[in-house]
């Protein structure tokens, strides 16, 4: 499917490895010019030389903390105009909520609540002139349902999913549209830390604790990253215009509601 949307501006935050790698390759599959993030420089560049040898499209390279003001204008000196915005900043350790002090709780809430507001207002007003813009927020099921570990970056991504409720609907006369995918069990980095770590802390091998988690997904398996990017790619496409301010759960049926 041609998603409309080549030649378009993407930037794609944390987008040197897992869900943002494959965002950032869908997009450039689809035609866009992409800037790719992330704090490791030889990682990104190496991310970047990947994505460009697998599209040919153009890929463009930030190395910076996007939690950070700093990072942030590093972003928008390089794409001051994105018609695309992916936000994604990982997320705090996995810890029992026991574990976790003020300066935790307030990093994690800047990472995953206060930084993707701040993004957004940064590249909003641009597409709303342009009457185009498409932003994408990465959350989490855990938004959904709990998730052992996961409880600071569940609290903070719900609060970003109601801040944005209300400025998705602000914007969508100017065909912009906000969104949230909330994915499910996904084989990334960021999961298989999380089986090490949330192992570790109930006594059982980490093979055992994946099982246990493969089976709790109907569709017995984990994602695929590329999956997510396809899907990620969609939202930011022509196509789906109509679309604005939804949870698009990617989760392999593992939230279990009629609704």
């Amino acid at each position: 499917m041609d998603l409309g949307i080549s030649g378009r501006k993407a930037i794609v935050c944390g987008s040197s490895r897992g869900l943002g790698r494959a965002i950032a390759t869908s997009l450039a599959r689809a035609g866009c010019t992409v800037v790719v993030n992330g704090v490791d420089s030889d990682r990104l560049a190496k991310t970047a030389d990947e994505i460009r040898s697998e599209t040919g499209a153009e890929i463009l390279t930030v190395a910076a903390d996007v939690t950070s003001p700093e990072g942030q204008d590093a972003l928008f000196e390089t794409c001051a105009q994105p018609d695309i915005m992916i936000t994604n900043a990982g997320g705090p350790p996995f810890k029992d909520f026991r574990e976790i002090d003020r300066e935790a709780m307030l990093k994690g809430v800047t990472w995953n609540m206060i930084t993707p507001i701040e993004l957004i207002q940064r590249s909003v007003d641009g597409m709303v002139e342009r009457r185009f813009g498409r932003i994408v927020n990465i959350t989490s099921v855990s938004v959904r349902m709990p998730v052992f570990g996961l409880d600071l970056s569940s609290g903070a991504r719900a609060g970003l999913t109601a801040f944005l409720a209300g400025v998705s609907r602000s914007v969508a006369h100017s065909n912009v549209t906000i969104n949230n995918i909330l994915p499910g069990f996904f084989d990334t980095d960021r999961y298989r830390g999380g089986i090490e770590a949330t192992a570790k802390a109930q006594g059982v091998s980490s093979n055992q604790l994946h099982d246990q988690r493969v089976d709790m997904v109907p569709a017995k398996r984990v994602g695929d990253p590329a999956e997510f990017g396809d899907a990620a790619a969609f939202l930011c496409s022509n196509q789906a215009g109509y679309i604005t301010g939804q949870n698009l759960l990617l989760d392999g049926g593992l939230f279990n509601s009629a609704f």
